[in-house]
């Protein structure tokens, strides 16, 4: 602990006066600093703080605002204070408000004046939005990881079970044979759309605040790229303005999460259904299922489920940032406090989502034999019927009322397409002829949707050795 030098802050009688209590009096009520205090959950931001301050102090010195010992000391100080930090050793103390306070004054507790020197030409407003800032561009590489981590495992399973048709589904009724592989790959290509959202906005956010103080700028000589080199962003942003009371980023950032979160939602949606006894598409590891208090022979998909449910709660802080924005005048207002407790606890949840997700994925069997039982019934070959017959230049509308017909026909009799004798299909069409039972088959069916995009197995393997390629699975 420094000794007394003399210089305000440093006696015992200012021990728990406010850094910014000058102004004021009297001590701030008990009730207020409970009511305000952020620092039960903005302590998470303390590496990004620390680092944001190692920088602006390197920047100080240089610019001559102070000198290169107190640097050394407020480098050295703040050094020891991440250490205490993570050994479990620092007590942050809620009537210093947040995080900023908090190491700020145990700064000044263990370098005395030099440690007051730090807050020169900033202000916790362009502080805590260079903070979030670090903190998301940290965050934002999590994620990305995170998300590769569930492609790989669509992408394994796709491997595994190249070759296995199933049904694909619209209004959640049957429509056509697709790949099982094809469909796994649909999650692929999701799940890598919402890693280039994020790159996105990672990008977006990667401008550096610190210097717009308060929110007018300052008058003091310092040198804002230099910070931003120091800290690894490109570019600083314009206006102090705007930077003061700028939560875009982290609006966006909770988009992002609330769109991955809604696509994790999907996929457990589809899980519960092929999980349960109607459709026993899949068979979930006993490690990643529970059971019931009271029937025996349940065997629940509680992830699944628990992350369509975490769904609406990302939904929520992104909800709940937006609200509180949207009537928000220029510059900084405390409102923007309320911006860190829905970004934290969405960011936890969708991590944990897809990290689980992996994992469940990896422990998950596909019933095959059960997928093409149920790709032999609902009259999923009568598109390539329609199709057949625009080959045979019957223009398509025309052919779409014939096999129309011939599916009500079918109903009548109880019967597939396929299972109807050549002489019975002529009688709706004279250019339907023998070969006609090529298209009716499932695996025909499959093989012959060769469009770019298309669920053949020519185009599947093509796209999953790209996806292997992309994740460097090869």
């Amino acid at each position: 602990m420094a000794q007394d030098n003399g210089q305000p802050g440093s006696t015992d009688k200012n021990k728990n006066k406010k850094l910014w209590g000058g102004r004021f009096a009297g001590t701030t009520a008990a009730s207020v600093e409970a009511f305000t205090e952020s620092i039960s959950y903005d302590w998470r931001l303390y590496r990004h703080d620390i680092q944001g301050s190692m920088a602006h102090a390197r920047m100080l010195a240089r610019q001559g605002l102070i000198s290169e010992q107190e640097r050394d000391a407020i480098l050295k100080g703040l050094a020891e204070i991440e250490s205490e930090i993570e050994q479990d050793r620092f007590t942050f103390r809620p009537e210093l408000e947040d995080i900023h306070m908090n190491i700020e004054k145990a700064l000044t507790e263990k370098v005395g004046a030099a440690g007051e020197k730090l807050h020169t030409a900033r202000s916790r407003n362009d502080q805590v939005a260079l903070d979030i800032r670090l903190y998301l561009r940290d965050e934002g590489r999590v994620l990305d990881e995170l998300l590769a981590g569930v492609q790989k495992s669509f992408v394994r399973l796709a491997r595994r079970y190249l070759g296995a048709v199933m049904p694909g589904y619209t209004h959640l009724q049957r429509a056509q044979p697709v790949l099982l592989s094809h469909h796994l790959l649909a999650y692929y290509e999701m799940f890598g759309r919402d890693r280039g959202r994020v790159a996105d906005c990672v990008r977006r956010l990667a401008v550096m605040p610190l210097g717009a103080a308060a929110m007018a700028g300052t008058g003091l000589p310092i040198d804002r790229r230099f910070v931003a080199r120091e800290l690894g962003f490109d570019e600083i942003t314009a206006n102090s303005m705007d930077t003061s009371g700028d939560r875009d980023f982290a609006m966006e950032m909770l988009f992002c999460l609330t769109v991955i979160q809604l696509h994790l939602s999907r996929l457990a949606e589809e899980l519960v259904l092929w999980s349960s006894k109607e459709f026993e598409f899949i068979d979930i590891g006993d490690r990643y299922c529970t059971g019931s208090s009271i029937m025996p022979q349940k065997k629940n998909p509680d992830i699944p489920e628990l992350i369509r449910g975490k769904t609406g709660r990302v939904a929520g802080a992104l909800v709940a940032l937006l609200m509180t924005v949207k009537g928000l005048p220029m510059t900084y207002n405390r409102d923007l406090q309320e911006d860190k407790e829905q970004l934290f606890d969405a960011l936890d949840t969708v991590k944990a989502s897809l990290s689980i997700t992996a994992e469940l994925l990896d422990n998950t069997t596909f019933r095959t034999d059960r997928l093409a039982e149920a790709t032999r019934g609902g009259f999923m070959t009568a598109t390539d019927l329609a199709d057949y017959l625009v080959k045979k230049n019957m223009p398509f509308r025309q052919a779409h009322g014939v096999v129309g017909r011939i599916v009500a026909h079918c109903q009548e009799r109880d019967v597939e397409i396929d299972e109807l004798e050549l002489d019975e299909l002529r009688q709706f069409s004279d250019l339907i002829e023998e070969d006609v039972f090529e298209v009716l088959s499932v695996e025909g069916s499959v093989n012959s949707r060769v469009s770019e995009g298309g669920t053949a197995r020519v185009r599947v393997e093509e796209a999953l050795e790209r996806a292997e390629r992309q994740l460097g699975m090869t």
